[in-house]
């Protein structure tokens, strides 16, 4: 184990890459052990009939995506969880009971505070509480996460011998509101409505502005764009990202840092107060959570 450890914990195959690939890539080249927690395989996700070729179902082709970006993320560890997706809020597949929304909360939650004390992160990333953009998924695995973080330093708390172990800090992911005004432009422009977006017309672009949160860190990431894009090619079903064709100097101009909100420990003032998800933290020390 490194000295400094961070645990991200997401919903599908993908979101490591299309929304943090480049704050993965930048922490493994510092040398920190990085650990992923993907929630559910993916199989809910649309893929064309032709990427089908050569696997037997949409989850086995999902997966071995996955196993491509981790590969060139460099993650210490991957943790599948293997609850099936759930598609969109309301839809027929959320009501699936094997699926991540329908798993009760404190199951889901115990297998992360399992994986917690196994691999004792200092810091742990998760969604934020509107699961970036309404995705039931997403909130199901950022309210597991939410509750293992208290759950894990809890000596109370018994899970199969473990010891406890708290981590110091939790972050949710944060909006990258610049990307979502101009993505909003682009759809105005072409005569369409910002509301009712994507493959499936199900993502509302005014619906995840109005519920972005505080930013309190950013991150330098631009010298990562690479390797965020070469992880982000992995998940060619799911088109491979969302930065289409912008130039890269347009993108390294627009988000060479990646925002988060700190949930714990909560932020004394308002604005940004750091540049690092590791600053302040004691290496391998244990804090209690207030």
């Amino acid at each position: 184990m490194s000295n400094r450890r961070l645990l991200i914990s997401l919903a599908h195959p993908d979101d490591e890459s299309f929304g943090m690939g480049g704050l993965i890539a930048r922490y493994v080249a510092e040398g920190i052990d990085v650990y992923y927690i993907c929630a559910t395989n993916g199989d809910v996700g649309t893929v064309s009939p032709e990427m089908l070729n050569g696997y037997s179902s949409i989850a086995e082709l999902r997966l071995a995506e996955l196993d491509c970006a981790s590969e060139i993320l460099g993650f210490k560890q991957v943790f599948k969880l293997g609850y099936k997706d759930s598609g969109m809020m309301n839809s027929e597949t959320s009501k699936d009971p094997t699926s991540l929304w329908q798993a009760p909360r404190e199951e889901v939650a115990r297998r992360v505070v399992e994986i917690i004390r196994d691999i004792k992160p200092q810091v742990i990333v998760t969604f934020n509480k509107y699961g970036g953009y309404g995705h039931p998924d997403h909130i199901a695995i950022q309210r597991a996460t939410v509750d293992a973080f208290k759950l894990a330093g809890d000596a109370s708390y018994a899970t199969n011998g473990q010891e406890p172990y708290q981590p110091q800090k939790l972050y949710y992911g944060s909006v990258a509101k610049i990307m979502m005004q101009y993505r909003i432009l682009r759809v105005r422009m072409n005569g369409e409505d910002p509301r009712r977006v994507g493959r499936n017309k199900d993502i509302d672009l005014q619906a995840i502005v109005e519920n972005a949160e505080p930013v309190h860190t950013r991150v330098d990431i631009q010298q990562y764009f690479e390797i965020w894009d070469r992880a982000s090619a992995c998940h060619a079903s799911q088109l491979g990202g969302g930065f289409g064709k912008m130039p890269m100097w347009l993108r390294k101009l627009a988000f060479s840092k990646q925002g988060f909100t700190r949930v714990y420990p909560a932020p004394q003032r308002n604005g940004i107060d750091e540049n690092d998800l590791f600053a302040g933290v004691r290496q391998d020390e244990q804090v209690g959570v207030r």
